[in-house]
């Protein structure tokens, strides 16, 4: 995957995220759900942390934007 589709990729999961609230699911949608949920979030946190871990390892530095 090249740098310009690794980026764009991780810019629609961001994206996707912004998107779910779960804040407006009844609690039997969200009891039902829960396994499911907790898995998807552990997937995104694992691969989200491997490839800071990767960039770190290279000598730079993850930083989070300045609020405009």
């Amino acid at each position: 995957m090249s740098s310009n589709d690794a980026l764009a990729a991780l810019r629609a999961a961001g994206s996707a995220l912004g998107d779910v609230d779960v804040s407006g699911w009844d609690e039997s949608a969200l009891t039902d759900k829960l396994a499911e949920l907790s898995d998807a979030l552990c997937q995104l946190d694992a691969q989200v942390s491997r490839v800071a871990d990767a960039v770190r390892a290279r000598g730079y530095r993850i930083a989070e934007p300045v609020a405009a």
